[in-house]
C-alpha cells in the first residue's frame, strides 16, 4: 500500500482494510491481524491503525471482541455491500476521467473491456458474457501463473 499526502492516513488504511474484506484477503469469521502487526506491515503509527480499525468496525465489517481480537464479519451482505461501493467508486472516477477526455461510451465500455481482461477474474460467473474483447491479444493477457 502506498501512502498518498492528499488524504489522512487512517482514512487511507479504512479504504485498504475494506478493500481487504472485500477482496477475501481478510476471510469472513476470521481473526484480523493485530494492531501491532498492522502497524509493522504498514509502517505507521499503532494508533493510527486502531483508529482506522475502529471505523471498519463502526462500518460493520469487523468485530472486536475485548480479549479474543478483531475478527471480520460473517455477513456476506456486508462484504458484498462493500465490494459494490468500493467498485462504483472507482467506475465512477472512470467515467468522469474517460468522459472528461472525450472518449465516447461505446470507447470507454472496450477499454473497461481489454483492462478486465489483463486485471479482471480469469474465470467469469456461469452464464455471464464474456468480457473479453475480440482485438485483445494474448499478451495483453494475465499470466495464470
Amino acid at each position: 500500500m502506498r501512502i498518498d499526502d492528499s488524504r489522512p492516513i487512517w482514512a487511507q488504511l479504512v479504504t485498504e482494510f475494506c478493500r481487504r474484506i472485500a477482496a477475501g484477503e481478510w476471510v469472513a469469521g476470521n481473526k484480523v491481524p493485530s494492531v501491532r502487526e498492522l502497524a509493522l506491515e504498514l509502517s505507521v503509527n499503532p494508533n493510527t491503525v486502531q483508529k482506522a480499525l475502529g471505523e471498519v468496525d463502526r462500518l460493520g465489517l469487523t468485530l472486536a471482541e475485548r480479549t479474543a481480537g478483531r475478527f471480520v464479519t460473517s455477513d456476506a451482505d456486508a462484504i458484498a455491500r462493500q465490494r459494490a461501493s468500493l467498485a462504483a467508486a472507482t467506475a465512477s472516477e472512470f467515467a468522469r476521467v474517460a468522459a472528461g477526455v472525450g472518449m465516447s461510451l461505446p470507447e470507454a465500455t472496450t477499454l473497461l473491456a481489454e483492462q478486465w481482461a489483463v486485471n479482471g477474474r480469469a474465470d467469469p460467473e456461469p452464464g455471464a458474457p464474456s468480457t473479453t474483447p475480440q482485438t485483445t491479444t494474448d499478451h495483453h493477457r494475465k499470466d495464470p501463473r
